[in-house]
């Protein structure tokens, strides 16, 4: 059941049955030369899609933007960081909370924005209401271990290609990673902000296009993703989804602090 499509009325009638609504969040980043912007969006968008087909939870409009400061930089990134994507779901939280929504579902399609989403769900707690956050990518991964995946890497790539194969850019599909050692050439770039000095971990914080030559990263190598495991993989997130908002229908509120 889509928020956006229905009358007020039909909302209040949904409230007599279930203080949930589903809010998925998403992003507008580089994900690599063979992907969409939009990567971060789209999926957790073709998630709710299929979890319609198996659930008539509340579903809120798609927040579309996120917290990207990491990846500015890179052409068409838009960030709102962390402080704004807190004032937006805050706002978006507080109106659903006033009209008697108490148990909130985030479909997170992106990494950077779960210290946002972190501080919302701590508030909505203290006030007596659940904030539940799914991290798409990294639960599929736990649900198969053969899924898991980096930045733009096979698995999100599968992703894209699970809601549609055109999205991609197969002419870079099969550019390498290009990590560039962009501190000093004793300290070897290793990862997300990431490098490698005598053994060691230290984090640098940057954004990624002064280190990354393409934009992807993760062991898994965008050129092996397929259709067929885009669409099994969001199909059996979203059959899990399912299953999980069924059990948080039966989960008590916690006690209200404020």
């Amino acid at each position: 059941m889509r928020l956006a499509n229905v009358t007020c009325k039909k909302v209040e009638e949904y409230l007599t049955r279930s203080q949930t609504v589903v809010i998925p969040v998403g992003s507008i980043e580089n994900h690599g030369k063979h992907m969409p912007l939009g990567t971060d969006t789209l999926i957790p968008d073709k998630i709710v899609e299929l979890l319609e087909e198996k659930s008539g939870v509340m579903i809120a409009p798609t927040i579309p933007y996120g917290a990207t400061n990491t990846i500015m930089g890179c052409t068409g990134t838009i960030t709102l960081g962390t402080d704004g994507l807190v004032m937006i779901l805050t706002k978006v939280t507080d109106s659903l909370f006033r009209y008697g929504f108490r148990k909130f579902v985030i479909l997170n399609g992106h990494g950077g924005n779960n210290k946002a989403i972190e501080t919302v769900g701590m508030q909505l707690h203290r006030r007596g209401a659940w904030l539940a956050n799914l991290n798409w990518w990294l639960m599929a991964g736990e649900l198969n271990p053969e899924w898991k995946g980096g930045h733009g890497g096979a698995e999100e790539t599968a992703g894209v290609m699970g809601v549609d194969p055109s999205l991609i850019d197969y002419d870079y599909i099969n550019e390498p990673m290009d990590l560039i050692d962009d501190v000093a050439p004793n300290m070897k770039t290793t990862g997300w902000g990431t490098v490698d000095y005598k053994g060691a971990t230290v984090v640098f914080p940057r954004e990624m296009h002064n280190y990354s030559g393409n934009g992807w990263y993760g062991k898994d190598e965008p050129h092996l993703a397929t259709v067929e495991w885009g669409q099994e993989m969001l199909r059996t997130f979203a059959d899990y989804m399912a299953d999980f908002l069924t059990e948080l229908e039966k989960l008590d509120l916690p006690k209200a602090e404020i």
